[in-house]
């Protein structure tokens, strides 16, 4: 497949638009630390997790300073993200080592279509939450959450279009689980990324930095019975700010997000989840129509 480069005549014709479509498809193959509802719940030392998760989304809205662009713009993505997690205790808190390794394509249509394709992995992210407060029989936790992605993913300077970023990241979560009557659970999660520079930016080879970024989620759940539960969530981020080689970008991003689904165990080891998805409201960037989340789940 012929690769498209974004030195392409067609995406020259506006530098703003362009650099929000550019930082827009960055923070796709970013893989935001979104939560689903009860990840911030501490399992017994010595229980393990592979966890395997399949996301589809389409975007066909381009944004820029809050006002939608005119003209046909879409981007779509298929994601993949293996984990595994494995619970310990240490000094007397628990601990959960963990890693996650995403892979997927992204494809770009409509005006962006010359943005092209792309498909492979994206960097390995490595974590650990420490459980501050652990109290089971209340349903109520707080955990700490130090993320660090690996600048290891598939990543090309003259793609528009990477799974990789070619930069280190690092963001700190903090997630609260308590209920608030015997059915009804709240999960509230908070986080700051910071970002490493890309020194290997664009067919000039110039130097990407970002200013961080910071996200607030929260999810209800209401628990059918012990083995269902339905859940909804809302989601606020702030994307920040990039420069490319000193020049401010203009592409800082605020998304609003909803989230509604369900999870059920099929036996008290193996878990099913599907959440469906969208944007509400975006300020620069595409603007999700439909997401579709799938997990599976098994603890061993």
């Amino acid at each position: 497949m012929k690769k498209i480069k974004i030195s392409d005549p067609d995406l020259k014709k506006s530098s703003i638009i362009i650099s929000i479509i550019l930082g827009s498809a960055l923070s796709t193959s970013a893989f935001a630390i979104d939560v689903d509802a009860g990840d911030y719940t501490a399992l017994p030392a010595g229980t393990n997790l592979a966890i395997a998760y399949y996301q589809n989304a389409s975007r066909d809205e381009l944004y820029a300073g809050g006002k939608k662009l005119a003209g046909d713009y879409s981007l779509d993505s298929d994601v993949g993200i293996l984990r595994g997690v494995h619970f310990t205790e240490i000094g007397g808190y628990t601990v959960d080592p963990q890693f996650l390794l995403p892979f997927g394509s992204l494809d770009a249509g409509g005006y962006v279509a010359a943005l092209g394709e792309e498909s492979g992995v994206g960097d390995l992210i490595l974590a650990a939450t420490v459980w501050l407060v652990n109290k089971p029989a209340e349903n109520t936790y707080f955990g700490i959450t130090p993320f660090l992605y690996v600048p290891t993913g598939s990543y090309d300077n003259d793609s528009a279009l990477n799974l990789g970023e070619n930069r280190w990241k690092f963001t700190l979560q903090g997630g609260y689980i308590t209920n608030l009557t015997e059915k009804v659970a709240l999960d509230l999660v908070a986080d700051v990324t910071l970002y490493g520079d890309n020194d290997d930016f664009g067919p000039g080879k110039g130097t990407l930095e970002q200013a961080s970024s910071l996200q607030v989620q929260s999810y209800l759940r209401y628990q059918m019975n012990p083995s269902w539960d339905l859940r909804a969530g809302v989601s606020q981020s702030w994307g920040g700010e990039t420069k490319v080689d000193g020049v401010n970008q203009n592409d800082e991003a605020e998304i609003t997000k909803m989230t509604l689904g369900t999870a059920y165990f099929v036996d008290p080891t193996l878990q099913l989840l599907v959440n469906y998805g969208r944007d509400l409201d975006v300020k620069n960037g595409f603007k999700e129509e439909n997401r579709l989340n799938f997990r599976i789940l098994k603890a061993f």
